[in-house]
């Protein structure tokens, strides 16, 4: 417990900040949708002309006219880079910090055994994007609340729910990559987010490329599913789940029986 807290501590500026940052924008977005009402139609019938562009994001199977079309792809773009972005980097550093900074021989003269070592890491991370989460849905609410809008809360709920779920397996993907490392590369994590994004979007541009769903998580926020049937897809999230166990795993193997320099 000490560990954990002290985790969440250490990182609480960095949570705070994409906390703020990443709800900010999303408030910005939502309070922009009235003054485009009335241009929607057109929009809409201007993305519908934009050919691999549309499709690339899903805009050529929503609704941009109503709420709910236009939140999941304008908001939706900023909490999957944001938000993936943000997942990754607890991920990151998560195990490699304590090499990179110098202060695992400080740790480990303690009598803590080195899975709850890693139990407390990977906690603390979770944690962190439960609270991520936490502050833009209240934030998001909120601004929906105060434009007067309505949406479907169950749709609204779904969307939310899928990018939490992405953001925590690629968490647990980076947390198994900084169980290998001995210096965090933040780099890494970012690329690796920003990587498995693109790869969605190829997926979506044409039908020879779907297969590539299966290999990136941004497969689970595809909203055009979620708002046809109120839920996400299991097949996706059956891997996802496959994947976050096998990272976990090689996590704690590998964590608890390295050489750890001091």
């Amino acid at each position: 417990m000490v560990l954990y807290l002290h985790e969440l501590k250490r990182s609480r500026l960095s949570l705070i900040i994409w906390s703020l940052a990443v709800a900010y924008m999303l408030a910005i977005c939502v309070f922009i949708y009235p003054e485009m009402g009335s241009q929607m139609d057109e929009m809409s019938a201007m993305f519908a002309d934009m050919g691999a562009f549309t499709e690339a994001f899903g805009m050529d199977q929503v609704n941009f006219g109503e709420f709910l079309g236009f939140f999941s792809v304008e908001c939706g773009e900023m909490m999957g880079i944001g938000g993936g972005i943000f997942a990754a980097i607890v991920g990151i550093g998560a195990l490699a910090k304590e090499e990179n900074d110098k202060t695992a021989d400080f740790l480990l003269t303690h009598p803590i055994p080195r899975g709850n070592i890693v139990l407390s890491k990977l906690l603390s991370a979770v944690t962190q994007i439960v609270i991520f989460n936490a502050v833009i849905i209240g934030i998001t609410a909120v601004s929906i609340l105060a434009i007067g809008e309505e949406p479907s809360v169950k749709k609204l709920a779904l969307i939310f729910l899928s990018y939490f779920i992405l953001q925590l397996e690629l968490a647990f993907i980076c947390f198994a990559l900084s169980a290998f490392m001995k210096k965090k590369a933040m780099g890494l994590g970012i690329g690796l987010s920003l990587g498995l994004y693109f790869v969605n979007i190829v997926s979506n541009i044409t039908e020879e490329a779907e297969f590539l769903k299966f290999v990136t998580p941004y497969s689970y926020t595809e909203t055009a599913y979620i708002m046809e049937n109120e839920s996400l897809e299991v097949k996706f999230l059956l891997i996802g789940a496959a994947v976050a166990a096998v990272c976990l795993f090689a996590a704690f193997k590998k964590y608890t029986s390295k050489d750890i320099a001091n």
